[in-house]
């Protein structure tokens, strides 16, 4: 019975296979067209941030009563890696972070678990805990910021036109979020003299409840009237801050106007909780989202086209700036790795046409377009986008698919050499190449497994560079055993001229047998000068700089400015201000800023690392001109920040690729108690400061601040019948202010605020002679009753796992990177952390546990890995040796990556290790078709040593020519940021490969199995 022949089915059902081919074709061309555009992949970002509120309590207070039991209660969630809190007075903020292991699918049902457990506990919290709050949409991302400005409009009438805007946009497709940033909400004040109210005998609290009162909606009735239903309403509201000046009191028997005893003004909250500004102008922004899955591009043009109709409804004066421009980023990213795809296309078909002539190119040409049609139509299947990682992909499988193609074409050229008609070589492509093949191809997939199974945020951010890999490489084996042979009998000829002959040999194949029979011949010096290398290679890697992912290529400078946390907003916002009129009004490098104060950017990239809001933060995004001039003006703030600043703690960054990481050298110094953690941290940042390469090491919280404490005379109190809490309440009244009522103006509720005036909220002396009210109605001094005394505390207390930690961080100066740098002051900081008593640790974070917690997932799969491919060798070569031989080429690999490293100066990091284990596969790949086809030259009768000889020179020019096509094809890359350190590794570990798979394979196999060569006259 005939054996299955998948070439042969297609030469006999050509019409079939040729429609086959033009529908891949024009599906593929059409599923290229629907693609998603991003500039980076999605990941999940594997945080929940819990939030709760104890007005008055005092940050040790709230972590002890709040923060503990929160996260104790969070340590029961199997999938927690680890819970980081910040605690400030009477405000609790937990960062719930899941395992690198937990599935992205799972995330969301784990938060709706954490919701659950934190309920069921708080009725354990104190009383007047508000709260919790959760926030398990911390990963949104904002990809377009519009700012409003308008000339000499107000808050209030800008917001106006911000909100109708807000509402405009919400009907555009694919619309996701839309946050209003930088508004600025009303407030009427009643500001009063506590002396005045105390000399004139008003009650406070009888006036406040008066407003209260008058103020309240509530259902007053309906009437039913015969036939219909008349609602009785009742009037009094206030509608305005005049109908609160006019109102008119009855206390004491006396009436008078709330404006007689206080001033009544409407404003904005002072100070406010947070400030937007664009180019130096107070300004309102809307951050837009998407949804999950919609075309960016086509979003972008949507939004921009809704955008510039709003425009024109504006009056004159009012403005629309775009901040943050996602879809034209994405665009010009896409382009241009699209552009780097068509230019290694190019490179790979010259590759083709060069080498193999014009037929025989054609017939390799063909196929590329094939398999990228049929791998874009899995990639809109699957929902894979076209961004940096599925891009990248491609061009890095563009040099193995053709692989395929070019062992298939070379097949049928032998067959028609050796006087094969046409179809029977073309038949021969699948008997005698296509299981060799498939293996071939499996073990180069299998090498990208440990990508494909990392299910920490880096393994996710790289997973669609498997997946793409994946697909196109075993379509590229369908294509070559179904496709090519049909192809090939339409375009190659009928006859094709012999050059394997030594007699028709060219002078390079001459030049290669020559060097060939050399090595084989001096086996085991081959053999000890090739591990001599690897040896050296391996000594090598130490000089090769260590990373975790790049800085973006973006033209954004990111500037965070933190103030000691006893700032206040009028500080930090003079602070802000002073930078942005020194160093960014007519700079000729910067295109345009946004500023926020209080507050940090939203999310506008995935990878951005937003900042929790606070009074003495304040941060600036700022677009340059270019990359060049980014990297000029990155150091010239740098400078004037910590020249005109030193007592802040102020960083100008980019942006990153991949998870944020901020700083990237952190050590974390954790432990019971707080004041002993301080002096640690201290002494940790004495050893850091002495390594030249950190610059300006902080730490994130450290100094105490300055508070008022009212020492209440207890008995003295209760004799006058006021309480701690009176005092508080008054105090809290006078000072901060507290909500009575609100006005109902539009869409809007305007709270209603009493507090004192100014100048005696603004002074401990007034504070003291405050007169307080007691249940008889007298108003008793509070000096009388409390003692005002300075003390410190902690304004805010940073906990991981419980405990209370202080991460020492510094920034890089010089070329050295992170994991080098952590690397050399490793023996300092064990030594430093061997002398601390039990209960206190350092943990190094930043960049070194990034990269630690992204690899060990890699690391945990390769056994997986290995057995896969020993699995797929196995099957094809059924012997211990032959796997031996194929798998001995495979970490020989690394003399080529360390040769290429090094020169170049590129890093060795998180993606050029995977493409360190994806060369694995591709170096295998090629050693397993040599052994296999040595093999079946011996069972065709030939001599061991011409069976080597022979099959290393026909493997020659397919070895080498997906080796030029592979390594060339990375070229378009090689100089890209993020791809940059991969394609040098992989092209280095390509073509030493190939001569290792060429020279010492053959010798080694020669000497694994005693093969002498034959006599002259035994040959």
């Amino acid at each position: 019975m005939k054996k299955f022949n998948l070439s042969d089915w297609a030469l006999e059902h050509r019409s079939l296979v040729w429609y086959f081919m033009i529908v891949s074709i024009i599906a593929g061309a059409f599923s290229f067209i629907n693609l998603g555009r991003e500039e980076d992949p999605s990941f999940t970002i594997k945080t929940m941030v819990i939030q709760a509120q104890w007005p008055g309590a005092t940050a040790a207070e709230t972590a002890d009563q709040v923060t503990d039991r929160i996260e104790k209660k969070l340590q029961e969630l199997p999938e927690l890696h680890y819970t980081k809190s910040m605690t400030e007075p009477g405000k609790a903020t937990i960062f719930v972070d899941l395992l690198a292991t937990t599935k992205a699918r799972d995330v969301q049902s784990v938060w709706f678990r954490v919701r659950n457990m934190i309920n069921d506990i708080a009725y354990t919290f104190p009383q007047g805990v508000q709260g919790p709050f959760y926030q398990d949409t911390f990963g949104d991302v904002f990809g377009n910021i519009y700012a409003f400005t308008g000339d000499g409009l107000s808050y209030r009438q800008l917001r106006d036109y911000v909100e109708n805007a807000r509402s405009n946009i919400l009907s555009v497709p694919d619309i996701g979020k839309v946050d209003v940033i930088g508004a600025q909400d009303e407030v009427v004040y009643l500001e009063f003299s506590p002396r005045k109210l105390a000399a004139f005998g008003i009650d406070q609290q009888a006036m406040l409840n008066a407003l209260q009162e008058q103020n309240a909606i509530a259902p007053s009735g309906v009437i039913n009237s015969g036939p219909e239903r008349i609602a009785l309403r009742v009037t009094g509201q206030f509608t305005s801050e005049d109908s609160l000046r006019n109102i008119n009191f009855h206390i004491n028997d006396r009436f008078f106007r709330l404006s007689d005893v206080a001033n009544v003004t409407r404003t904005y909250i002072d100070p406010p909780s947070s400030v937007f500004r664009f180019n130096g102008k107070n300004a309102i922004a809307l951050a837009v989202g998407m949804k999950p899955g919609a075309n960016l591009l086509n979003f972008g043009k949507a939004l921009d086209d809704r955008l510039a109709q709003i425009q024109k409804t504006l009056p004159v004066g009012v403005d629309i700036h775009l901040v943050a421009d996602q879809p034209k980023i994405v665009k010009e990213a896409v382009g241009g790795f699209t552009k780097a795809l068509f230019e290694a296309i190019i490179i790979v078909l010259a590759v083709s046409f060069v080498s193999l002539g014009m037929r025989a190119g054609v017939v390799v040409a063909i196929a590329i377009p094939l398999v990228l049609a049929i791998t874009f139509m899995a990639m809109e299947y699957s929902g894979i986008t076209l961004q940096r990682i599925s891009l990248g992909a491609l061009i890095i499988a563009l040099g193995l698919l053709v692989d395929d193609a070019m062992i298939a074409v070379e097949m049928m050229i032998a067959r028609l050499e050796a006087g094969d008609p046409l179809n029977k070589a073309a038949t021969a492509v699948y008997t005698s190449t296509a299981f060799p093949m498939l293996t071939g191809t499996l073990v180069t997939v299998s090498g990208f497994i440990p990508i494909g199974l990392n299910s920490s945020a880096a393994g996710e951010y790289t997973f669609t560079m498997f997946v793409v890999i994946a697909v196109s490489l075993i379509v590229s084996w369908i294509v070559a055993v179904l496709f090519t042979p049909l192809i090939g009998v339409t375009i190659l000829p009928e006859k094709w001229k012999k050059h394997h002959e030594e007699g028709h040999e060219s002078r390079s194949m001459r030049l290669f047998r020559g060097i060939l029979t050399t090595c084989m011949r001096n086996r085991w010096l081959t053999i000890v000068v090739t591990f001599a290398a690897f040896g050296v290679s391996v000594y090598g890697m130490s000089f090769v700089q260590q990373q975790f992912f790049p800085s973006s290529d973006r033209t954004e400078l990111v500037i965070d400015m933190s103030l000691p946390k006893s700032a206040s907003m009028a500080e930090t916002t003079t602070q802000v201000t002073k930078f942005e009129n020194d160093m960014l009004k007519g700079n000729e490098g910067v295109e345009h800023w946004s500023t926020y104060i209080g507050a940090g950017a939203p999310r506008f990239v995935l990878a951005f690392d937003v900042k929790q809001p606070s009074s003495y933060f304040g941060q600036v995004v700022v677009i340059t001109k270019d990359v060049a001039t980014r990297e000029k003006l990155q150091k010239q703030f740098q400078d004037y920040l910590d020249k005109t600043f030193p007592g802040s703690d102020s960083l100008v960054k980019l942006l990153e690729l991949g998870p944020p990481v901020g700083r990237p050298v952190q050590y974390r110094v954790s432990g019971p108690n707080v004041d002993q953690v301080r002096d640690y941290a201290m002494k940790l940042k004495t050893e850091l400061s002495k390594d030249p390469y950190l610059a300006k090491i902080v730490y994130d919280w450290m100094e105490p601040t300055r508070v008022v404490k009212v020492d209440v005379l207890q008995d003295r109190a209760r004799q006058l019948g006021v309480s701690s809490k009176d005092i508080a309440t008054s105090l809290n009244g006078i000072v901060g202010g507290m909500t009575v009522t609100q006005l109902r103006d539009s869409i809007y509720l305007i709270n209603v605020m009493v507090r004192a005036d100014k100048t005696e909220r603004s002074s401990i002396d007034a504070l003291e002679n405050l007169q307080l009210p007691n249940a008889s109605g007298n108003s008793i001094p509070l000096s009388s009753i409390a003692r005002f005394e300075y003390t410190e505390e902690q304004p805010v207390i940073w906990r991981r796992d419980r405990l209370p930690t202080i991460t020492v961080s510094a920034a890089i100066q010089g070329d050295r990177e992170a994991l080098n740098i952590v690397k050399d002051l490793e023996p300092a900081v064990a030594k430093f952390a061997a002398s601390l008593p039990p209960g206190y640790e350092i943990k190094t974070g930043g960049v070194v546990e990034n990269s630690e917690e992204s690899q060990a997932p890699i690391i945990a799969v390769i056994p997986v890995m290995l057995l896969v491919m020993f699995t797929v060798l196995m099957l094809q070569l059924q012997s211990f040796s032959r796997l031996f031989l194929v798998i001995a080429v495979a970490p020989l690999g690394l003399i080529g990556v360390v040769a290429a490293l090094l020169p170049s100066g590129a890093p060795l990091g998180f993606v050029a290790i995977l493409g360190v284990l994806a060369l694995i596969g591709i170096l295998i790949r090629n050693s397993v078709i040599l052994i296999v086809q040595i093999e079946d030259l011996r069972k065709g009768g030939m001599n061991a040593w011409d069976a080597v000889l022979d099959a290393s020179i026909h493997r020659l020019r397919p070895i080498m020519l997906t080796a030029l096509a592979a390594s060339l094809g990375l070229i378009p890359i090689a100089e890209e940021v993020f791809w940059g350190p991969m394609a040098y590794a992989m092209i280095g570990g390509i073509v030493i490969g190939t001569a290792l798979t060429l020279l010492f394979l053959p010798a080694l196999y020669v000497a694994a199995f005693r093969i002498r060569e034959p006599k002259p006259e035994q040959a």
